[in-house]
């Protein structure tokens, strides 16, 4: 299918189309971030929370969250006439962790989003994607009322990589969701770069 526009007398640009997961914790605004980018109406198989839920779902912190996530949410954005990203929402909470490895069949990279006042609840999804060699940025989401730390603070408690971008963002907001998913694609990219330099060397 061809998306992008074609000025008069050029043919239609295909766009290159890239995959990218939106992952972290329970609650950490993954819904939220893809649909501040979507310009399709996201997909969402959100679900009420239950009293049957209560005694695997820790609500500390989000205390006043009604739904969650039990499959994905997707969401579509074009960067550029000839570059669209597929977003791929995965669920946070742990029950449902057997769908990641579907989801992130052949993803080119992910967000790993992050709260400051549930940091812990980001340790999965940074091992996950360390442990499979998907490059991935951590998007700290600053909530309103949340303590604000430095960014190598955040890393060290994180224990990130030195190469693994860290960026602070508001997942509400486009142009700052944008920014997050700039940033993924370009660190995914330099690395394939810099694995294609290694090889032919």
């Amino acid at each position: 299918m061809i998306f992008g526009r074609s000025e008069r007398g050029k043919p239609p640009v295909e766009p290159v189309t890239l995959k990218i997961l939106v992952a972290g914790g329970f609650g950490v605004g993954k819904t939220t971030l893809v649909g501040a980018v979507s310009e399709i109406r996201p997909l969402r198989t959100e679900e009420l929370l239950t009293e049957a839920g209560r005694p695997v779902d820790d609500l500390s912190g989000v205390e006043t969250k009604s739904t969650t996530t039990v499959a994905m949410d997707f969401g579509r954005i074009t960067l550029r006439e000839d570059l669209v990203l597929y977003l791929f929402g995965t669920p946070g909470q742990e029950r449902f962790w057997f769908m990641w490895d579907e989801l992130a069949e052949g993803a080119l990279g992910a967000v790993v989003l992050a709260d400051t006042r549930r940091l812990e609840d980001c340790f999965a999804a940074v091992d996950y994607f360390e442990r499979r060699s998907i490059p991935f940025l951590v998007g700290v989401n600053c909530f309103e009322g949340a303590a604000r730390y430095p960014a190598d603070d955040i890393r060290r408690a994180l224990d990130l990589d030195p190469d693994v971008p860290l960026l602070m963002g508001d997942a509400r907001d486009r142009e700052s969701a944008k920014t997050i998913l700039i940033g993924v694609v370009q660190h995914a990219m330099a690395q394939a770069a810099r694995h294609r330099q290694a090889v032919t060397t």
